[in-house]
């Protein structure tokens, strides 16, 4: 049986926790620094407070160190990974081969996918390092990841929720090169999200004014049992700077996904952690951040993947603009609504495209399908509004929290002078029994005694959710008070063990489990002292690369998002074509061949 792992992400521990209640078998989240989110830093006691709270339910909490690292950081953050693995994080997520050298540093290592993971030969490379799993690059068809599946023994991690950076994943140098400020530091611009025009070797502009780099967000929803045949056993939102509605809903949506999967097959697949998540909520991705949907290169297809009139997220589309007229100092907007029963609310978000632009406008109040709001440039009727603030959802995921808790059979014995064991069994396997002694008179009536028993014991305490299997007392039973039974089922709670942190770990499994998965063909290689590995591979050689290389290689290709792609839609071929942006030129390159293309300084 192959448990999958729903892996969330978090900017911070309270993110961590909510995204824990709302379903996820594993979180992702920065220590203090090196976490490839310069905005995204944690302390190491609130890592601490959140591995405690996660290793209840059996969730694992990985510690990201997936940057570069300059030659004067490398003792700080040796000593930050063991300061974290005290403080209980179950892996660490690498992009520097340098951090599988240190002997003292024993949880598991994840390669990043920083380490832009897209073929079998890469994959070989770091699965004979000895990295416990392996995250792959998300331009990757389902075929690609049963070559890798049947060449590699380790897990295989699948992004399948959030944003796409354009490049493959680690080797993207626009921004540095823009901006000074270096993707590999943490510290992205976002170049892809910028509006660009599109200029020919003469200078013509054949398109003004467009995020021409931007692409939509990834949305796996319906594909995760593909991606589990295939072999992926972690299942990836990305994620780290969104906020808590985001990562709840989203979190909440997949969860639910995985859990309808694991019922059709339940032979074949268990969740990767345990406890029950109930109440809450309905989920809708569609009603947070986004920029659109695609699922990408999952079918090695090309599609429409660009958001290019849209870099910022849209939100959904709820109809087109019926009239405008002025409303006091403001405007009255009354929409077509795109699907029937569309319910507006004061405080709705609404984005609409006005030439090359997004603009935004906020409703004041709402009555039925009129919307009052301040003027806004461009707002006119046959305007198609989407909402990317949805206020009544957004107080729903607030109130309707979903609660996590870990079911608790009891079997109760009582016997001699009202000696009381009882023996606790959780979900998950654990087991501990705890014995009281009961210094009070004999209950009258039994079952009135069995049953106050029964209904005082079979409540929560803390994260556990107690249920009275058995009764067993062949004399007589104590008379206990409410309150009485309602402190044992506090002690029994105390005295149940901490999780076993490695039950049912995605890492435990055989890789029989995996279709087509065989065992590794060798162990880990030895490493070489600090500046090189056993493979040859010079670990600064990320940091400077040959001028030569590109700013950006992807799938992506402006051709075929504007037609204009001789090989797949026919057009006419072009010349060379640059995009520019504040009077800053930068050349693409079409490699037909590999159907890729190329940005690089002029």
């Amino acid at each position: 049986m192959l448990p999958l792992e729903l892996l969330a992400p978090a900017r911070d521990k309270t993110v961590g926790i909510a995204a824990i209640d709302c379903g996820a078998d594993a979180v992702y989240i920065a220590g203090p620094s090196w976490g490839n989110r310069y905005a995204a830093g944690n302390s190491l006691e609130d890592i601490r407070e959140l591995c405690a709270y996660a290793h209840q339910f059996g969730v694992r909490i990985y510690l990201t160190v997936n940057t570069l690292i300059k030659d004067d950081e490398w003792d700080g953050v040796h000593s930050m990974m063991l300061a974290a693995q005290d403080a209980g994080v179950d892996a660490f997520i690498f992009r520097e081969e340098r951090l599988l050298e240190w002997p003292d540093i024993v949880v598991p290592m994840h390669a990043s996918t920083q380490c832009s993971i897209r073929s079998v030969e890469a994959a070989k490379h770091f699965d004979a390092l000895g990295c416990r799993r392996l995250i792959l690059e998300r331009g990757l068809s389902l075929q690609d990841v049963r070559d890798i599946r049947a060449a590699v023994g380790c897990e295989l991690e699948f992004f399948v929720h959030g944003a796409l950076c354009v490049c493959y994943s680690g080797e993207c140098r626009l921004s540095e090169y823009l901006d000074g400020r270096s993707a590999d530091r943490g510290e992205c611009i976002q170049a892809c999200r910028s509006l660009y025009d599109l200029v020919d070797a003469d200078g013509k502009v054949l398109v003004r004014s467009k995020a021409l780099l931007s692409l939509r967000d990834f949305k796996l929803l319906g594909r995760l049992e593909e991606l589990a045949v295939a072999g992926v056993c972690s299942f990836k939102i990305e994620g780290r700077l969104k906020n808590e509605t985001y990562v709840r809903n989203v979190v909440r949506e997949y969860s639910l996904a995985l859990d309808a999967l694991v019922a059709r097959e339940p032979d074949k697949y268990c969740r990767a952690s345990f406890g029950r998540v109930s109440g809450g909520f309905v989920p809708d991705s569609d009603k947070t951040f986004n920029r659109g949907y695609t699922e990408w290169w999952l079918d090695g297809k090309r599609g429409s993947w660009s958001s290019m009139d849209a870099p910022k997220s849209m939100g959904e589309y709820v109809g087109d603009v019926e009239s405008v007229k002025p409303s006091g100092d403001g405007l009255r907007v009354v929409l077509r609504p795109a699907v029937r029963g569309l319910q507006l609310a004061n405080g709705d978000g609404f984005a609409f495209v006005d030439g090359s632009a997004v603009r935004g406008v906020r409703a004041d109040r709402c009555e039925g399908l009129a919307i009052f709001c301040k003027k806004t440039p461009g707002l006119r009727a046959g305007v198609r509004m989407f909402r990317n603030l949805n206020a009544a959802f957004e107080r729903e995921v607030d109130a309707r929290r979903p609660r996590r808790e870990v079911s608790v059979a009891l079997d109760v014995s009582v016997h001699g002078s009202f000696v009381i064991d009882i023996d606790a069994v959780t979900e998950d396997g654990r087991s501990v029994r705890s014995s009281f002694n009961a210094d009070v008179e004999k209950a009258e009536n039994r079952e009135r005694a069995e049953a106050m028993l029964r209904e005082q014991l079979g409540k929560r305490s803390g994260v556990y959710n107690f249920s009275v299997r058995s009764v067993d007392a062949p004399g007589a039973l104590p008379l206990l008070s409410a309150s009485t039974i309602n402190s044992i089922r506090r002690c029994i709670a105390s005295d149940i063990p901490d999780s076993r942190r490695d039950m049912l770990s995605p890492a435990e499994v055989s890789p029989a489990d995996v279709a087509d998965a065989p065992p590794p063909t060798s162990g880990p290689l030895p490493l070489q002292a600090a500046g090189g590995n056993a493979c040859g591979r010079d670990f600064c050689s990320r940091k400077r690369l040959p001028s030569s290389e590109p700013l950006m290689r992807t799938r992506y290709c402006i051709k075929y998002e504007l037609g204009m792609c001789p090989r797949h839609q026919g057009a006419k071929a072009t010349g060379p074509l640059f995009l520019v942006n504040n009077g800053r030129r930068l050349a693409l390159g079409f490699d037909c061949a590999k159907c890729e293309m190329t940005v690089d300084k002029v």
